[in-house]
């Protein structure tokens, strides 16, 4: 071996050796960062545990957590808490006190404290005369005046962080009166960013519509509707629930 090809190998082994470590601590710190937890709220607003929202809700959490291990996606029930809308207390907004957070004391509480350390946010209910449910209304309430200023009337969460904002209804795209969640979706865009909608129409009320006085719907076109259509509603929620789980990971 000549003395080139002497100094050549020997450059060839310095950088193996120096490269390795290298490699191992970028490894290192990639897998560190995918294994950092990140926390999706998903809150269900509706009053059936089995039925349209809370299966939406459901598939959205299992699209989120299909992304990996460290996507936590968390499902509440409203109608399981004990919580009041707001109170009018003022605590949020005390000189030298203001928090962007609901300071009154009840079930809703820890909630509203693990939404504002999430990294993502997802709303549904169903839409009963034209809106979402009170339950959800009242704690829209309680989410959102805390981020209000009264100096500038400027929206501020604690922080940013995508919001999914999901609707079922007996109405039809052609022909429906849900106003959504009105102004709250003002609230909502300008707190946290600009959400996007989820929409199952047409969906079914009951299972059995021979037990109940519903004759102004016809069950053999919902049922037509609903094989048409919900299979492939609850498949755009998974890839909703994975497309967010992403955007944070």
């Amino acid at each position: 071996m000549d003395r080139r090809e002497f100094v050549k190998d020997m450059a060839m082994v310095a950088i193996t050796v120096l490269s390795s470590p290298l490699m191992a601590l970028a490894d290192a710190q990639s897998n560190n960062r995918n294994s950092i937890m990140k926390k999706i709220m998903i809150i269900d607003g509706g009053p059936r545990k089995n039925m349209n929202t809370a299966q939406m809700l459901q598939k959205i959490a299992e699209g989120a957590r299909s992304v990996g291990d460290n996507i936590e996606a968390k499902i509440v029930r409203l109608y399981d808490l004990d919580y009041k809308g707001c109170m009018s207390c003022m605590a949020c907004k005390i000189k030298g006190k203001a928090s962007n957070v609901c300071k009154f004391k009840d079930a809703l509480t820890p909630i509203l404290d693990e939404i504002a350390q999430a990294d993502g946010l997802v709303l549904g209910s169903p839409i009963y005369f034209g809106d979402v449910t009170g339950q959800m209304r009242t704690f829209l309430e309680r989410l959102a005046f805390p981020w209000l200023s009264y100096n500038d009337y400027s929206m501020t969460a604690p922080k940013k962080m995508p919001v999914v904002l999901v609707e079922t209804m007996n109405g039809t795209p052609e022909r429906n009166n849900s106003k959504g969640y009105g102004s709250m979706e003002y609230c909502i865009s300008t707190a946290l960013g600009q959400p996007e909608r989820l929409i199952a129409y047409n969906t079914y009320q009951v299972k059995d519509y021979s037990r109940f006085e519903l004759a102004g719907f016809s069950e053999e076109e919902k049922r037509q509707y609903r094989d048409a259509h919900w299979e492939q509603d609850l498949q755009k929620a998974f890839d909703t629930g994975k497309r967010m789980a992403e955007q944070i990971n």
